[in-house]
C-alpha cells in the first residue's frame, strides 16, 4: 500500500521524491511518523513531497513488480532506490539483483524521473565472496547506467550504541533523525540537479 509521508496538502508545484525501499525505510517496528522518510518530508518543507514507496521485507524483484504502478500513481521527479538488503540476506543471485535494479532504473527514467541508487552493505557473516559479488553490483550499475551512487545511510551508525535494533540490521527510532541529517543534503542535491526526461544535469 502506498503511504504518503506528508500529513498535509502539498502545492501542485512541489517536487516529488519517491523512496523505493524495504524495512530500512519503512519505519520498521515504530510509528510511521517516527521514521526517517516522514521526518525528511517535514524537514524539506511544502515545496517537496517525499513519497514512501517502501515495504518491509521487499526484494529487488518486489520493487520491480511495483515500480510501474508507483510511477503512474505518484509521477515522481526523483526516484531513490534503496533495495537489495533482503536479496542479500536470502542469498539471492547478485546477477538477478543487478538485472532487477537496472530495470527499475530504466523504467523510472522512462517515466521522466531522475534516479539515484544507494549502495547496500551486508553483514559479514554472509561470507566475503558473496558479499563482494553482491556489493559490487551497485558501483557497476552506477557507472554503466550513469546514475548517482549514494553511500549506505547506516554505515556511519554501525559502531554507535543505540543506533541499531537487537537484530543488528534495522535502525532504531533514535537513529531516524541521524538518517534524516545524512539524507537531507543528498536529496536536496538530487532535486537541484534533476533535469528533463529523467536525466541528471
Amino acid at each position: 500500500m502506498l503511504v504518503l509521508a506528508s500529513g498535509y496538502a502539498v502545492p501542485a508545484r512541489a517536487e516529488r521524491v519517491l523512496i523505493l525501499g524495504d524495512s530500512l525505510s519503512d519505519a520498521y517496528n515504530m510509528p510511521r511518523e517516527a521514521g526517517w522518510v516522514h521526518q525528511l518530508n517535514q524537514r524539506l518543507g511544502d515545496r517537496v513531497e517525499v513519497i514512501d514507496g517502501s515495504i518491509s521485507g521487499d526484494t529487488s524483484a518486489g520493487g520491480l513488480s511495483r515500480i510501474d504502478a508507483l510511477l503512474q500513481q505518484t509521477r515522481p521527479d526523483v526516484v531513490i532506490v534503496i533495495l537489495g538488503g533482503n536479496d542479500g540476506l536470502r542469498g539471492l543471485s547478485p546477477s538477478k539483483l543487478e538485472s532487477n535494479l537496472a530495470a527499475i532504473i530504466r523504467k523510472s527514467r522512462a517515466a521522466d524521473a531522475s534516479v539515484a541508487l544507494m549502495q547496500i552493505r551486508l553483514p559479514a557473516n554472509l561470507g566475503p565472496v558473496y558479499i563482494d559479488r553482491f556489493e559490487s553490483v551497485y558501483p557497476k550499475l552506477s557507472k554503466c547506467l550513469e546514475v548517482p551512487l549514494l553511500p549506505f545511510f547506516l554505515e556511519h551508525l554501525f559502531d554507535r550504541p543505540g543506533m541499531l535494533m537487537q537484530d543488528g540490521i534495522h535502525p532504531t527510532e533514535s537513529a531516524q533523525p541521524e538518517i534524516v541529517d545524512f539524507m537531507l543534503p543528498l536529496v536536496k542535491d538530487l532535486i537541484a540537479h534533476a533535469g528533463p526526461s529523467g536525466e541528471q544535469s
